[in-house]
């Protein structure tokens, strides 16, 4: 009887040991070994080509060039008849227009040409892109809790990050699909309370120096699901 007793407390305590839910940390860490299964983000040099279509407008191209051991980024944007050129290396930001770094204020202006500009650019592309790879940079905070939730009709677990006030003030959702731990979905808030923000939903995957990007990333509002736009990325344009 005593025997009986140790067995089924053993059981019990295995089902309750791998039933249990999965921290914030290890949920990430199991996203980042489907994404990036060979750890080869942080040397990560490539090129990505990506087509933003949005309603009512035309579509824009951009030939992106990421180099992050030699701090190294390029971006050539072309959108109706001209091609923006910007260049950030080590810090040093060069920009040009159609081919011509002698840029006038007039155009500068019209067409948003500025190393703040081109920085934030920078920014955006490796985040989204270097996602969730990037959720280990300093100052994100990673909740030690995850839940199940059922989005747009689908089952994820998610994942809540928010930032230290010198990064980010923004809250933000990740989905991972609960039996590969691949990146879905991810949504974004500057005031919870008021249901401001977007999500976006990522379908399909480019393989791009053995890292599995979203090949699509489709925008919307979160108040009103109003559809924004997609980024195709390996696009034939």
């Amino acid at each position: 009887m005593i025997k009986y007793f140790i067995l089924l407390f053993a059981f019990l305590t295995s089902i309750t040991f791998f039933g249990q839910e999965l921290t914030g940390e290890q949920l990430l860490d199991k996203a980042i070994a489907y994404h990036d299964p060979n750890g080869v983000w942080e040397t990560f040099n490539g090129e990505l080509h990506i087509t933003m279509l949005t309603p009512n407008k035309g579509k824009r191209v951009s030939e992106i060039t990421l180099n992050l051991p030699k701090e190294y980024y390029k971006s050539e944007v072309t959108k109706e008849e001209n091609t923006i050129t910007s260049t950030i290396e080590k810090g040093k930001c060069s920009l040009k227009l159609n081919g011509n770094s002698n840029i006038s204020k007039k155009q500068k202006d019209s067409l948003r040409i500025t190393c703040e500009r081109a920085t934030f650019m920078k920014n955006y592309y490796s985040y989204l892109y270097g996602l969730p790879m990037k959720l280990k940079d300093p100052g994100t905070i990673i909740t030690s809790k995850t839940e199940s939730k059922s989005f747009k009709g689908k089952e994820y677990l998610v994942l809540k990050v928010t930032y230290e006030k010198e990064v980010g003030k923004d809250t933000w959702y990740f989905y991972f699909n609960p039996e590969t731990y691949a990146l879905e979905v991810y949504q974004f808030y500057h005031d919870e309370t008021k249901n401001d923000g977007e999500y976006i939903l990522l379908t399909g995957e480019s393989i791009v120096n053995g890292i599995k990007m979203p090949k699509n990333r489709a925008w919307y509002y979160n108040k009103n699901d109003k559809y924004l736009g997609i980024d195709i990325l390996n696009m034939t344009n």
